[in-house]
């Protein structure tokens, strides 16, 4: 197994190469022997354990905001979901977020109505701690609009809207995974979530021309 010199080369507390290797055996148990990690991908994957270890002096110099949620984005196949899944085992069960396809929610919301909005915000804390529930809404931008008896409903604009004031109030924090561009995002849905995403995001992102890992 390679480290990338990058993190070879990294002046810090904590111990990077091992944490990449403990990243690419949590892979190959997840995922099969062929999983690899991509030295290519080494900048995403870095920003990714710096957030994720809550590493404050390297959050500094790579200007990530601790507090924030992550918005990884990136072309189709290029391993978003697998990243934000193998991050999880970084972390200790009562910080674990959940995962749940955008796709997914859309499609509750046409069978449950706005129940499903609630789940996702007003009910979105644990009910012994009261501490906000985590989420990472994968693949944001493949959901349809939900219809639920003819009223028709954006189902992820009002789910983010609603959690980015509960993370105004109380941290609620939220992660997600997109291959949208920024105007992209803007125009599915709307000005609004935009600004708001810059206040609740740390945007990291793959190259543009990165390849589809699935091939």
């Amino acid at each position: 197994m390679t480290v990338p010199s990058q993190l070879l080369s990294l002046h810090s507390s904590l111990d990077y190469p091992m944490f990449w290797k403990f990243i690419h055996i949590k892979g190959i148990e997840l995922y099969g022997p062929k999983f690899v990690l991509y030295e290519e991908d080494t900048h995403v994957i870095l920003r990714l354990l710096i957030y994720f270890l809550q590493d404050r002096p390297m959050a500094e110099a790579y200007n990530i905001d601790l507090r924030k949620g992550i918005m990884l984005a990136g072309p189709v196949g290029c391993g978003k979901t697998t990243l934000m899944n193998l991050m999880k085992c970084l972390l200790a069960p009562e910080h674990k977020y959940c995962m749940k396809p955008a796709r997914n929610v859309a499609i509750d919301f046409c069978r449950e109505g706005y129940e499903v909005i609630m789940r996702y915000t007003r009910l979105s804390f644990n009910p012994y701690t009261h501490k906000p529930i985590a989420f990472c809404f994968d693949d944001l931008g493949l959901e349809s609009i939900g219809d639920f008896y003819k009223n028709e409903c954006n189902t992820m604009a009002e789910i983010l809207l609603s959690r980015y004031d509960f993370f105004q109030q109380q941290q609620m924090l939220t992660h997600i995974t997109t291959n949208l561009s920024a105007q992209e995002i803007q125009d599915r849905y709307g000005h609004r979530i935009r600004s708001r995403m810059r206040e609740m995001f740390n945007l990291i992102a793959f190259d543009k021309h990165s390849i589809d890992k699935r091939q």
